[in-house]
């Protein structure tokens, strides 16, 4: 059932009378004449005002006064996947991120790729969410703030660099920038999902305090330790086993994620990483019915035309009957 959005605009139905009212002329024989039009407007020709020109200009001004108005119709109940829920991901730049140690269908790829393929899925899952991106190296930089707009998140993800922050690993200095973000938003679930193969060997924080700062701001971190620990490499006298994750500080990240009320998870190959982000989902779960939306669609158009009409044809009126006649 069509509505209007502005119905008092119909108070002004009476104003032509009105105005015709207020500048009648004094004397019968006078009269005045619209302009672009040959209609004769006099106070004791009643017959003139209710000849077809004068009609149409009447219903072409009720026309545009239903167009003011803004008719319109209120669509289905649409419910919203908003979840009120604020997440950031904080994904390691260094330079050891371009390790070629990561299994993914059957593909070898390197730590950052195999992020890139999983955590932009992963992105993509979180409609309803508020999503934001750190990128961390020697510094650890805001490259996307808390939005709606999932899709610059994962454009910002699949467009960063390795070693485009520096080379090493400023952990700490991560949790900090992601916390001061969640922190500033009104009361809610606030989430942070870091990703790193490194140990802490940058920046002006260490993860230890960083992560009491985000618990006393009631972040939740979820850590994820990357990286293969076994790595064939060619060697002068042959092939030799590696442990490519060496370096990764496994109990640091189990603090941190302990400490906030979140959980670690070490991801060896591609599977593992994509197993990690499943059981986030799982941990965080989106909403299955949010408030609902009534799309309002605008009827304007159609009362809009046919004012434009009538006005033309009543202003036109008396020319076309003279060119009958």
């Amino acid at each position: 059932m069509p509505e209007f959005a502005w119905p008092w605009v119909f108070v002004l139905l009476p104003l032509p009378w009105l105005v015709w009212g207020a500048l009648k002329p004094a004397s019968p024989a006078q009269a005045l004449h619209l302009p672009h039009a040959s209609l004769v407007w006099s106070g004791g020709d009643r017959a003139a005002t209710r000849s077809s020109g004068s009609w149409l200009l009447a219903l072409g001004w009720l026309c545009l006064l239903v167009a003011a108005a803004r008719p319109q119709t209120l669509g289905p109940p649409q419910a919203q996947q908003h979840s009120g829920r604020a997440m950031m991901l904080a994904v390691d730049l260094s330079g050891s991120m371009q390790t070629p140690d990561m299994q993914l269908g059957g593909q070898q790829l390197s730590r950052f790729g195999a992020v890139e393929a999983i955590a932009g899925d992963f992105i993509s899952r979180r409609r309803g969410d508020e999503l934001g991106l750190v990128l961390f190296g020697t510094h650890a930089y805001l490259v996307t703030p808390i939005t709606y707009d999932l899709d610059a998140v994962r454009a910002q993800l699949q467009s960063a660099a390795i070693g485009l922050p520096g080379t090493e690993t400023a952990i700490g200095d991560a949790i900090a920038v992601a916390t001061k973000r969640l922190a500033a938003l009104p009361e809610q679930a606030r989430v942070l999902i870091l990703l790193t193969d490194g140990v802490n060997n940058s920046g002006s924080i260490s993860p230890q305090d960083a992560a009491r700062a985000a618990k006393a701001a009631g972040v939740r971190i979820y850590t994820i330790g990357i990286g293969a620990t076994r790595m064939t490499v060619p060697g002068l006298f042959g092939d030799s086993v590696i442990n490519p994750s060496a370096d990764l500080d496994v109990d640091m990240l189990t603090y941190i994620a302990h400490e906030t009320g979140g959980q670690f998870y070490r991801a060896t190959d591609g599977n593992q990483l994509a197993d990690a982000y499943r059981a986030i989902d799982a941990l965080e779960p989106m909403p299955q019915h949010g408030p609902s939306l009534r799309l309002r669609h605008e009827l304007f158009r159609t009362p809009l035309i046919a004012a434009a009409l009538c006005l033309l044809f009543g202003m036109l009126w008396p020319r076309l009957r003279g060119v009958g006649a």
